[in-house]
């Protein structure tokens, strides 16, 4: 039985949603009428960016797998496998030949062409540390027919295929041609994908919820479904996207039975939920998270190297772990810029950050450095449980090494908009922010955009320029060893603590929650999806 109450979640979620009582419109209960089913979730932020191209936010990200398609997809084996394209290589692994499967449609009706894949691919390109590095070694990129994609390399590139089917963000999605060919610093102004569900862009109200609607036309692949790859078989007809800003409010709402789903449990909520019998409580992404810190290289006082390196000693990863977390079952302190665990996990340049030693290192180079008493703004969004504490322990430290600290309240939409902002602060600008990573986007020098250093030429948002680090991603794209890799990499992670181009502050896993009338939630790098989940009575 579909037993969700409309006006009883409204009432649960706050005044923010009276819009929806008032618009007079009751989608799910006319859904429960026809028998139908749908799955209520409360993600981990509010949708507000929904071009998947255009932001690494991963609630982006988590709409892009609802509403596209991806050419290849990863399994649970860590095996790149065809997804909407197979493929094949040429013997001198200089020509990668990708062909459509049947039956892919977009949304609109329209068959899916390789030129639109193309178009996509190229898009990715610019966008996407991963995509641009693929773009270095591309000699050409086209369409041969309606329904082959032709790519030549420079000279033989052993990431190609783990590029293109990369998990996390910028995931490379294809989109129409005309979407894809969206200039440069503007959002595709539509959703259309060919993915297992349709975007309901008549119910979308950032802020309260986002909705998606089973895709009838859909053609999943034969093969079970592993991570992202195999068959994303839809087993509902509509899912819903609800904004609870207030933990405590989704809590018992999901305990209540009014949502189905709860991506990120707070930690001290955990002994109430593991009590109730009716809740499945389990860490989707076995990999975890990398959290960290991000400065703005174009703007004083960060544009000083020894600035940085004074804000850099001032911090320590522990305090920041215990605020976010505060269970030792679910943090780990880890100096490991390539993550802990992994076969390139090095504490080279991490020592004051995994000791939490240096302090009065901090306050002699801040002194040396001739910082001006300049305020570093740092964005603190207040709505992500899991980006709550990392701005407001960091400021304190800062400010304990001698920095003046403008901490300001935000909320993470406004973060993910504003830190593509250049602007000097006075004009919205920003010094610091923080994020989190999930470990399959962090976990080798190619794929890690933080790490990357192109600066205003597609690098990412703080915009460090770094040829040094540039020069050792190609020789890691080129290694052909593990142990040159590791080196390489090793060299990589020096640099990166020696210029400060990012800060990990540890690494986390995080439990969702969800009703156990929900059957075949899966695991992988890039949680939660929403195919292969039916929904019982």
């Amino acid at each position: 039985m579909f037993h969700i109450s409309r006006r009883k979640l409204l009432t649960l979620a706050g005044a923010a949603w009276s819009a929806l009582a008032l618009s007079g419109a009751e989608p799910s209960d006319a859904l429960a009428a026809s028998g139908k089913k749908m799955i209520t979730a409360v993600m981990h932020s509010d949708l507000r960016v929904i071009d998947p191209g255009f932001t690494t936010a991963y609630i982006t990200r988590d709409h892009g797998y609802m509403v596209y398609d991806t050419l290849m997809a990863t399994d649970s084996n860590f095996k790149v496998q065809p997804q909407m394209a197979d493929w094949k290589v040429s013997d001198d692994k200089l020509t990668y030949t990708f062909t459509l499967r049947d039956g892919l449609k977009w949304h609109d009706g329209t068959p899916v062409t390789a030129e639109d894949c193309v178009a996509s691919l190229k898009r990715w390109g610019r966008n996407d540390g991963m995509g641009q590095k693929l773009m270095d070694f591309t000699a050409s990129l086209e369409a041969a027919d309606a329904k082959t994609i032709v790519l030549k390399l420079k000279e033989p590139y052993g990431l190609v295929l783990e590029s293109i089917g990369k998990p996390s963000s910028l995931v490379p999605f294809m989109m129409p041609k005309r979407l894809a060919e969206t200039p440069a610093g503007q959002q595709i102004p539509e959703q259309i994908g060919s993915g297992p569900f349709k975007f309901v862009k008549e119910e979308f109200q950032p802020g309260v919820k986002a909705v998606y609607e089973k895709n009838t036309d859909y053609v999943p692949r034969k093969e079970p479904a592993s991570w992202t790859a195999g068959g994303k078989v839809v087993k509902v007809d509509r899912v819903e996207w609800i904004t609870m800003p207030d933990a405590q409010t989704a809590v018992n709402a999901l305990q209540s039975g009014d949502i189905d789903f709860m991506e990120n449990l707070p930690y001290d909520m955990l002994p109430v939920l593991e009590g109730n019998p009716d809740i499945q409580i389990d860490v989707s992404n076995k990999f975890g998270f990398q959290t960290l810190g991000r400065m703005n290289f174009l703007l004083p006082p960060f544009d000083n190297v020894k600035v940085r390196r004074a804000a850099f000693l001032a911090i320590n990863q522990k305090d920041v772990l215990d605020a976010l977390v505060g269970n030792p079952k679910y943090q780990k302190v880890c100096g490991a810029v390539f993550v802990c665990g992994t076969p390139l996990e090095t504490d080279v340049g991490a020592e004051t950050l995994i000791k939490g030693n240096g302090l009065e290192q901090a306050k002699k180079a801040l002194a040396e450095s001739g910082y001006d008493g300049t305020p570093i703004v740092i964005m603190a969004p207040g709505d992500v449980t899991t980006l709550k504490a990392q701005p407001v322990v960091v400021a304190q430290q800062l400010r304990e090494a001698g920095f003046k600290v403008d901490l300001q309240a935000t909320d993470w939409q406004t973060v993910v908009t504003r830190r593509a902002s250049q602007k000097p602060v006075k004009e919205g600008g920003w010094n610091m922010f923080f994020t989190n990573w999930v470990g399959a986007d962090v976990a080798n020098p190619v794929v890690n955009v933080s790490v990357g250093g192109r600066g205003t030429k597609g690098g990412w948002f703080g915009w460090a320029t770094d040829e040094k680090i540039e020069k050792l991603r190609d020789d890691y794209a080129r290694a052909s060893s593990p142990e040159e890799q590791k080196r390489i990499a090793t060299e990589i992670q020096k640099e990166n603590y020696e210029q400060v181009i990012y800060i990990p502050l540890g690494q986390y896993l995080l439990p969702s929650g969800w009703r156990k009338s929900l059957t075949g939630v899966l695991d992988g790098p890039a949680t939660p999806v929403f195919w292969n989940i039916d929904k019982s009575e």
